[in-house]
C-alpha cells in the first residue's frame, strides 16, 4: 500500500485542468470516503502508537514516521462513528493540512480515482451544519463522501483567529477618509470553517464581505456584479481556496483572466494544499499570489498591502 502514491509528482499534469485525484478509504462502515491525493504524503500500516497524558480524545496516539513524530487522528471517531480498534492492522494516511503533518487513521485504503472537479458536488441540503461533509461524488454508482478535514483539525486543535495589534495598525496607514464605499473582497471556500476564519478577518480589517461555497458560485457572482457596475473599482480582490467542487480555484482565476470585465481582478489563492507546484501554478493560471492557509496575520498583511496599492494608484 506504501507504494500507492509512487507516481505522485506525475500527477501535477492534473492541476490547471479542473481534474483531480481522489484517495478512496473507508473507516468502520460500508461507506467510502476520498482525500486528495495532493494532500497526502504517504501511506502506510499503521504502527505501533504511543500514548501520551492529556492527549485530545479523538487522537489515538503518537508515531514516529521517518524522523518526524505525528498526531494519529481516529478519523471514525472525529466523524462521530464508533472508535476503530487494533490500530496495527489498519491503515494510516499521512497528510498535510494547514501547514501541519498529521496522520489519519482509517480502516481501509481502497484506491486512487481520476475526477473531474465538475462531479464533485456540495453536501446535498438536509445534511446539517454538524456534519463533516465538504463534497460528494458518485464513484461506480457508489455515494463517496469527501470530508471537510479542516473542520476536523479545527476541532482537534483550534488555530488563532486573533490578528496582531501590530498588523491592525497598519489599517490605519490605508484608511481613505475621501472614500464614499467600503470596497468588497469576495471569498471562495467550499470549507464552513476556512470561510469563516477569512471572513472574520477580512471583516476585522474593516472591509465588506461576499462568500461564495466554491468556484463555479464565485465566477457566477463575479458575472453577476460586472452586469450591474464596474467590478474592478468594487471589488479589491478576490481569496479562493483550490480545492472547490464543481471548479477549482485554479480554473476560476483561468476564468476570470479570460473575462474582460474582470480580468483585472486581484485574485490570491489561499489553501491548505502543499508542494512545490503551487508558485508555478500560481504564475500559470494568471494568479496574483499564493497563500498557506492559516495565518491571520500573513492573510491580514496581504490585504492591506493590496488595497493600499490600489488605492495609491486610484489616487495617482
Amino acid at each position: 500500500m506504501s507504494g500507492i502514491l509512487d507516481t505522485v509528482n506525475q500527477r501535477t499534469q492534473l492541476v490547471g485542468q479542473n481534474r483531480l485525484e481522489l484517495l478512496t478509504f473507508k473507516l468502520m462502515t460500508r461507506q467510502r470516503y476520498g482525500i486528495n491525493v495532493f494532500k497526502v504524503k504517504e501511506v502506510l500500516q499503521c504502527p505501533k502508537l504511543t500514548v501520551a497524558p492529556k492527549m485530545h480524545p479523538l487522537v489515538k496516539g503518537m508515531a514516529h514516521i521517518r524522523g518526524l513524530t505525528v498526531s494519529v487522528i481516529d478519523m471514525s471517531l472525529a466523524t462521530g462513528g464508533p472508535a476503530i480498534p487494533d490500530p496495527e492492522n489498519r491503515f494510516m494516511i499521512i497528510s498535510e493540512f494547514n501547514r501541519t503533518t498529521q496522520g489519519f487513521l482509517v480502516g481501509s485504503v481502497d484506491r486512487i480515482v481520476n475526477m473531474h472537479w465538475e462531479k464533485i458536488l456540495p453536501p446535498p441540503d438536509g445534511t446539517g451544519k454538524e456534519n463533516f461533509l465538504t463534497a460528494v461524488t458518485d464513484i461506480d454508482d457508489e455515494l463517496v463522501e469527501i470530508l471537510d478535514v479542516e473542520k476536523i483539525l479545527n476541532k482537534i486543535s483550534p488555530v488563532n483567529e486573533e490578528i496582531s495589534d501590530e498588523v491592525l495598525s497598519q489599517k490605519a496607514e490605508i484608511e481613505d477618509e475621501n472614500s464614499e464605499q467600503t470596497e468588497i473582497i469576495l471569498i471562495a471556500d467550499d470549507s464552513s470553517v476556512a470561510r469563516r476564519q477569512v471572513r472574520r478577518t477580512v471583516e476585522a480589517l474593516g472591509f465588506e464581505v461576499l462568500l461564495a461555497e466554491d468556484g463555479g458560485d464565485a465566477l457566477r457572482q463575479l458575472k453577476q456584479i460586472a452586469t450591474q457596475e464596474d467590478i474592478v473599482s468594487r471589488l479589491a480582490l478576490v481569496i479562493s481556496d483550490i480545492e472547490m467542487p464543481e471548479m477549482d480555484g485554479y480554473t476560476l482565476t483561468t476564468e476570470i483572466r479570460k473575462d474582460t470585465r474582470l480580468k483585472d481582478l486581484h485574485v490570491v489563492l489561499h489553501s491548505s494544499l502543499s508542494g512545490v507546484f503551487n508558485e508555478a501554478m500560481v504564475q500559470r493560471v494568471g494568479a496574483d499570489s499564493f497563500i498557506p492557509k492559516f495565518d491571520p496575520d500573513e492573510l491580514s498583511a496581504a490585504i492591506l498591502n493590496v488595497v493600499k496599492i490600489r488605492r495609491e494608484k486610484n489616487d495617482k
